[in-house]
């Protein structure tokens, strides 16, 4: 997999507010000096971007029309009980490094990182009109660079290949995005769009994407393959399709 380039300035603050705040280089230590440096949810944009809502927006939260995505890795809690704390460590952060590239290559958040599963925003602070194909193109960068990486990790931990696979599931739509909590505040998404793409995510079999009819519609011509399959989806009443990606 070819090293992610990072930006110069914050991709962020340039789209958002016309600002060349500088990430990297000699010219970044004064901004660096104020607290302000890359952001770990994206090292393309900045911590400014993560503030933007309270000190530039004046908002603590806003709706967006966004792209949610979940990543799990399959077989970790039970893996974890077995195998040393070091083994697994190294495992999670191998799957953490996988994810964060491949969601950072296509202009989105690692919002979370959620014991064995992640979860990623795309839309802010990096607009884009195909969020949800870059979602996509996100997933299957996980799923490929994942199979070319475990055996090696499988074979270090005494497992098959197989027993190291994802579950992806994806969902777009209308979300609230900003800063939720009073004593401990945190910078998320939160909403139906939001739970439609973690329970997509729990039904998804190892190695597979889940997608549904929202994500569908928008990846075109990517998708024009893939055909619907019912799920009844935990905490939902009604049973909802999802396409595999």
């Amino acid at each position: 997999m070819a090293a992610l380039q990072h930006s110069r300035f914050c991709k962020g603050c340039w789209e958002q507010m016309h600002l060349p705040v500088p990430l990297r280089g000699v010219i970044s230590a004064p901004f660096r000096a104020f607290g302000v440096r890359p952001s770990r949810m994206n090292p393309n944009t900045c911590t400014i971007c993560e503030l933007m809502f309270t000190k530039v927006m004046r908002v603590r939260k806003i709706t967006i029309d966004a792209t949610v995505m979940f990543a799990d890795l399959r077989g970790y809690t039970s893996l974890s009980q077995s195998r040393s704390a070091e083994a697994v460590s190294g495992l999670l952060d191998a799957f953490y490094d996988e994810c964060a590239d491949a969601i950072w290559q296509h202009d989105g958040l690692l919002n979370k990182t959620i014991g064995d599963a992640v979860m990623a925003v795309f839309n802010f602070p990096l607009q884009r009109d195909d969020h949800a194909r870059n979602a996509l193109l996100a997933a299957r960068d996980i799923q490929r660079n994942w199979r070319e990486r475990r055996d090696s990790l499988a074979a270090a931990l005494g497992l098959n290949a197989g027993e190291l696979g994802i579950g992806i599931g994806i969902h777009a739509g209308e979300l609230s995005f900003g800063e939720f909590g009073r004593s401990h505040k945190d910078l998320t998404a939160i909403g139906t769009v939001v739970n439609t793409a973690s329970r997509a995510q729990s039904v998804a079999q190892a190695d597979q994407i889940l997608v549904t009819q929202a994500v569908y519609q928008r990846a075109q011509p990517d998708l024009q393959d893939s055909h619907a399959k019912t799920f009844q989806l935990k905490g939902f009443d009604a049973p909802i399709e999802l396409y595999a990606a």
